[in-house]
């Protein structure tokens, strides 16, 4: 089970909805024309498993879209104006390109082929995103070499792509957010040469910018459900690229810092990079780019040395203007992504102080002089000088943390307003909106 919140989200007379849809939640949410949430209340999300250690993911996410178009208040259903959904980066599905019925079960954002990694290395140019073995091409690359039959017939959607087929039923289209780690170049706004001369580029889907109409809602669902016959649905984007949108970080120079259970960085930049060495990528973001990468640091450390009450009682007796001493390298596991590429690099927790505070303050201060070399090093790959930081994730609210990073990064850190993706979803659908008017 996973809780989620609801939000309403009002554009003079009409509605936007916007949804998240992660491995393990999908939220329903809308904004006011200002920019402001008003709660209205949590759902509880049930997933339909098949056994105690799988998930029948296709039917959860599908059942979970139509229980919360069905929790939408029918007052509201006739005013809504636009619809979009963000989904997990990379999760791929294999679809019947007529009945859009899945061929296989999806990949999920997190599930490496190294099988398949060694056949894309040698076709796409060097230190590219799609040379790694998470990457949507190599899981496309993979189902195609397992497989012999359904070919002819297959499709590629991603997560976020085959929930809005379910609502506007226009099969094979994507956008240019999700299409990247497939090989997609949004620079050049096509797929490149040596990706459409494979065999498997006819599965494919077309790729439009994030935010674009595709479409009306189904007469079958806007009849069961009792929306407006002009409800647009729009092209989404990954839940990472959401986020981002929700904190408004709407300048080059602009970043923000997810402070999860890993680290991870977005830099709003003019200048492209792209370097899989580091697990360095940019995202298109209309004619700019969202440069960056992540760190197996963060709170998953946190959480495996301290309790949420330890961590809260001890951050209160740190004093964030003095500097740690202390010098680690804090990893929940052996293998560091960004900003080193080290799958042999072990954790560095030590020597340990007797003060539990000094270890905490040294741990955290760790982790922010991690989180500054990363900036550092996207300036040096050729991306625009960080001017301002903005905080999401579970670490934003620690201000001692927060007070912290500000000394060691040199620059303005601040908690994002808005940090839930589907904020981003719905100015998108936002977006779309304007576009139809």
């Amino acid at each position: 089970m996973k809780v989620t919140q609801k939000w309403v989200f009002k554009l003079g007379s009409s509605f936007i909805l916007g949804w998240t849809l992660g491995l393990l939640v999908l939220g329903l949410h809308s904004s006011t024309g200002e920019g402001r949430f008003m709660p209205k209340g949590r759902e509880n999300i049930r997933y339909i498993r098949k056994r105690k250690e799988t998930v029948d993911w296709v039917h959860s996410w599908k059942q979970t879209l139509f229980l919360l178009l069905e929790d939408i208040p029918f007052h509201l259903r006739q005013i809504i104006a636009s619809i979009s959904i963000d989904g997990t980066s990379a999760t791929t599905m294999i679809l019947d390109s007529t009945t859009g019925e899945p061929l296989w079960r999806p990949f999920l954002y997190n599930e490496s082929c190294p099988d398949a990694l060694p056949i894309v290395k040698s076709i796409a140019p060097e230190n590219h995103t799609v040379c790694s073995g998470s990457s949507t091409l190599c899981k496309l690359v993979s189902w195609w070499n397992t497989v012999d039959s359904n070919k002819e017939s297959a499709a590629l959607l991603h997560q976020a792509d085959w929930l809005l087929w379910l609502l506007h039923g226009n099969l094979g289209v994507t956008d240019y957010n999700n299409a990247l780690k497939v090989g997609y170049d949004p620079e050049l706004d096509s797929y490149p040469p040596w990706l459409l001369s494979q065999s498997y580029s006819q599965l494919l889907p077309s790729v439009k910018a994030p935010g674009t109409p595709i479409g009306v809602l189904k007469e079958d669902i806007r009849t069961q459900y009792g929306f407006a016959k002009d409800c647009v649905v729009c092209t989404g984007t990954t839940d990472s690229i959401a986020a981002f949108l929700a904190a408004r970080a709407t300048k080059p120079g602009k970043a923000v810092t997810s402070l999860g259970s890993t680290l991870a960085i977005k830099l709003l930049s003019t200048s492209r990079v792209d370097d899989a060495r580091y697990g360095v990528y940019s995202h298109r973001l209309d004619d700019k780019w969202l440069v960056g990468g992540a760190s197996n640091t963060g709170g998953a450390v946190l959480r495996q040395l301290f309790t949420d009450e330890q961590l809260e009682n001890l951050s209160e007796q740190i004093n964030p203007m003095k500097t740690s001493p202390l010098d680690y390298y804090p990893l929940p596991t052996v293998g560091e992504r960004f900003p080193m590429a080290d799958p042999k690099m072990a954790p560095r927790l030590h020597p340990q102080p007797e003060s539990d505070v000094e270890y905490l303050h040294g741990i955290l201060e760790s982790i922010a002089r991690i989180e500054a070399k990363a900036y550092s090093l996207l300036k040096d790959l050729g991306a625009t000088q960080v001017e301002e930081v903005f905080t999401a994730g579970g670490g934003a609210k620690n201000e001692k943390w927060t007070k912290i990073r500000e000394r060691v990064l040199g620059l303005p850190v601040s908690r994002a307003i808005q940090t839930e993706a589907a904020y981003g979803a719905a100015l998108l659908a936002l977006k779309g909106a304007q576009q139809c008017v």
